[in-house]
């Protein structure tokens, strides 16, 4: 046989071959998709009376009711001693003794430091006998004008002689005055040589050892006692922030928040909030020229001494509050351009949006001044639902969770969940049988 005709009997058997392989193919292809429709006339004729069973989707909605809400401002503040003491000596001489702790607490009147008095009692006891001899020349002046007085009345003696005994009488008690006035300046000098606190508080570093000679000169400073229990806050806030307070309050958009001043609370720079609440003493009526801030002043109790002059901390100032507010969760609240909306259920479950208008923000919550009533529904989760066509809805109280407490599934159901979502082995059946 001719080699030119045996490539042509070839090639025409694969041409053969390759049509009835693709025939084949096809045939299965159209035996797969036949199968795929008749599941879905299946899952079509189904499918109404499932819905017609369904229940309406679960949301998770909060009922809204009013409330006053504190207008709260969040402001750094400083602390302060409230009484600090400079102890100085007001005696010159050596230092002989330190009588406190460093870093202690003392009591007004405790002796601290001990000064060398031998100069100051010398100067007492010589102010002492310059007492005794001028009252003894007091004695001697009295004695001289008594025995005089009927003697110039019996014209024994002349009027002259008596006029001196009264003047030397007068002459003695001024001496005895001065005298007096010496021993207590005496004293006094003695008494600044026992160097004591002058308020009760907490006492740092000693600034002089013993053997200083201190109080040449100048009163010098030996240590600094601050009074920590209570503590001072100071606070800065804006001018114009204070004025648009006041003149919401003097219009009645805002109402005092009813007690003798504002509440004040202070968190510490880890964010914890102290247990003791401040309170208000006084706003300066200076405004800082460069800054625009006004000085505020709170007084906080520090019974345990936990908080430290120099610390920095957040306070959280509450002057007025909102009336017949609405809070509503942050995450119900829906923003357009034209505006903020919510989605109100019904109590026949039906749903429909509602505009709102919103004036701040109270933490993870907005406060509504305006569109909703008190007793309303408002959706916080389940907005999905809504958007797949869900014309009603069975509302259930939001948990705070992304789904309501209704829906989320226990441990126990688990395998139910997860059964559930699996594929169909029948699904990859037709791809099977593709291939």
């Amino acid at each position: 046989m001719h080699p030119m005709y045996e490539a042509n009997q070839a090639a025409g058997h694969s041409s053969t071959v390759f049509r009835r392989t693709k025939s084949a193919a096809l045939g299965l292809a159209l035996i797969a998709a036949l199968g795929l429709t008749a599941c879905g006339d299946k899952k079509a004729a189904s499918g109404p009376a499932q819905q017609g069973q369904a229940q309406p989707p679960e949301v998770g909605v909060v009922t809204v009711a009013l409330q006053n809400v504190p207008i709260v401002s969040d402001l750094p503040g400083r602390l302060e001693a409230s009484r600090v003491a400079q102890v100085r000596a007001r005696a010159a001489g050596i230092v002989q003794k330190r009588t406190f702790k460093e870093g202690s607490d003392v009591k007004a009147g405790q002796q601290l430091f001990v000064i060398d008095d031998t100069p100051y009692r010398a100067n007492l006891q010589s102010a002492q006998a310059t007492l005794a001899q001028a009252d003894a020349n007091l004695a001697q002046a009295s004695s001289t004008a008594r025995r005089y007085k009927p003697l110039v009345e019996a014209n024994a003696i002349s009027k002259q002689e008596y006029d001196v005994a009264v003047a030397n009488e007068k002459a003695a008690l001024a001496q005895v005055a001065a005298g007096k006035a010496a021993v207590t300046n005496a004293n006094v000098s003695l008494g600044y040589a026992s160097v004591t606190a002058p308020i009760s508080g907490r006492i740092g570093r000693a600034l002089v050892t013993e053997g200083a000679l201190v109080g040449q000169g100048e009163a010098t400073q030996l240590a600094v006692i601050q009074q920590i229990n209570p503590m001072y806050v100071n606070i800065t806030q804006s001018s114009s922030e204070i004025l648009r307070m006041r003149e919401a309050l003097s219009k009645g958009k805002l109402a005092s928040d009813g007690t003798a001043g504002a509440r004040v609370s202070v968190y510490l720079d880890d964010g914890r909030k102290y247990p003791q609440d401040a309170r208000l003493l006084f706003t300066d009526l200076t405004v800082d020229e460069s800054t625009g801030q006004v000085s505020v002043r709170a007084e906080v109790p520090n019974p345990d001494g936990l908080l430290l002059p120099g610390m920095y901390v957040r306070v959280h100032l509450e002057q007025a509050q909102i009336e017949n507010a609405m809070v509503i969760p942050q995450q119900s609240v829906t923003r357009n351009e034209k505006g903020n909306f919510v989605m109100v259920v019904a109590d026949d479950g039906s749903v429909s949006p509602r505009p709102v208008q919103i004036s701040k923000s109270d933490g993870i919550n907005w406060v509504v001044t305006s569109g909703l009533k008190a007793g309303e529904k408002v959706m916080v989760d389940g907005l999905v639902k809504v958007g797949m066509g869900a014309k009603k809805v069975t509302p259930v109280p939001w948990t705070g969770s992304s789904q309501p407490a209704a829906q989320q599934p226990k441990p126990a159901d688990a395998g139910k969940v997860e059964s559930a979502t699996a594929p169909a082995p029948a699904a990859s059946a037709p791809a099977s049988a593709a291939k």
